[in-house]
This record gives C-alpha cells, sequence and structure tokens, in this order.
C-alpha cells in the first residue's frame, strides 16, 4: 500500500490545482489535482504535504490543515491512503512544477475539469466543511464504484455541489 499527502490552496474563491500533463506514464496524466505526493522514510503526513508543496511550487505553506484520509481501492493501482490538507497562505512565488501547470481555478469552473470522479466527492465534503473525515473511493478503471463515507456508503452517481 501506498500513503501520500494532497493539498488544496483555496484563496479568494479559487483553488491552487495542478494539471498534471509533463509526467511520463502518470497515472493521474491530463487530470487536475491538488499539489502532493509519496510519503518518504520517517514522514509525517505533515512533513510529507509540506515536503511535496515545496517541492512543487517552490513556496512554504504557513497555514495548513489537515482535513482527511481517503482510501483508494483499484482494479489497476496498488491500495493508496492519501492525507488530505487544505491551505489558506503560504509564502514565497510560485515557480514552474516538472509535474504539470499550476494555474489558480475559481471553485464554480471545478466542475468543467477533467478530475477523477471521486476528487467531485471529496471537494464537496470541503466546500461543506465536514470534520475530519474517512473517505473510501474504488474504481473500477476510471470509473468509480463505491464512495463510502464514515463507513456509510454514499448514492452514485454523487450529486454534491462539483459534480
Amino acid at each position: 500500500m501506498i500513503h501520500t499527502t494532497l493539498c488544496y490552496v483555496i484563496q479568494d474563491g479559487r483553488y491552487l490545482m495542478l494539471h498534471r500533463v509533463k509526467k511520463k506514464n502518470d497515472a493521474n496524466e491530463d487530470k487536475w489535482i491538488g499539489i502532493g505526493g509519496k510519503f518518504e522514510d520517517k514522514e509525517s503526513p505533515e512533513d510529507c504535504m509540506l515536503r511535496e508543496f515545496r517541492e512543487e511550487t517552490g513556496c512554504l505553506l504557513t497555514d495548513y490543515r489537515y482535513r482527511g484520509i481517503v482510501t483508494f481501492v483499484s482494479d489497476r493501482f496498488e491500495t493508496e491512503y492519501m492525507h488530505l490538507f487544505t491551505a489558506s497562505r503560504y509564502e514565497g512565488v510560485l515557480s514552474a512544477c516538472d509535474e504539470g501547470v499550476l494555474e489558480w481555478i475559481p471553485k464554480d469552473r471545478l466542475s468543467s475539469l477533467h478530475l477523477w470522479e471521486g476528487d467531485r466527492v471529496f471537494f464537496d465534503l470541503l466546500e461543506k466543511n465536514i470534520p475530519f473525515f474517512s473517505l473510501k473511493l474504488v474504481y473500477q478503471g476510471d470509473r468509480l464504484e463505491k464512495a463510502i463515507l464514515n463507513g456509510q456508503p454514499l448514492p452514485l452517481p454523487y450529486s454534491g455541489a462539483f459534480s
């Protein structure tokens, strides 16, 4: 199993997103996601998130919040435990990322982006300010088969704010 982090900076009604278009053989190719990556040895979720954010943006996060754990189960990939964060402030100037293109996306444009289907579920949970949560997303290929929030199945297709 894999442990990763993902962070969304939210400022002025916009999300900082990464359009994954630069990495070869990328499971997230052409998708829009947050900033993050895999844990290194001896890292906590916060350590990993801060390091990945610095590596991918050139900036230092100064105000962030641990929001939940998302378990990805797939017929194609190893099970992944993603530690999800949001942030509101950082220091520095955004630099180019070697994994994709960083862009500020207004919240009302999120639904038009090429996202993983399950990302729309956790965007909705973030917007509703749901307390720390556990979300399990089960995929068959790129298709979301199940979404389970805190042990309770969610109806699919999901009809939250970002569907």
